[in-house]
């Protein structure tokens, strides 16, 4: 697989999110707003609490 899903947990009100780990634009919390993936050109910095690695489906 060319990337991984990550479940993330918003380190302000705690939603959790499905992440891409190689997310090409910033990702924000649904519920708050905060930014929870920054871009790098390769690997996301993510920037709350990964929970899990979801499987491919």
């Amino acid at each position: 697989m060319a990337g991984s899903f990550y479940r993330v947990e918003c380190p302000d009100c705690e939603n959790e999110q499905i992440v891409f780990g190689k997310a090409a634009t910033t990702v924000n919390c649904a519920v708050c707003g905060h930014q929870l993936a920054q871009p790098t050109g390769g690997e996301a910095i993510l920037e709350g609490e990964v929970t899990e690695t979801v499987e491919a489906r």
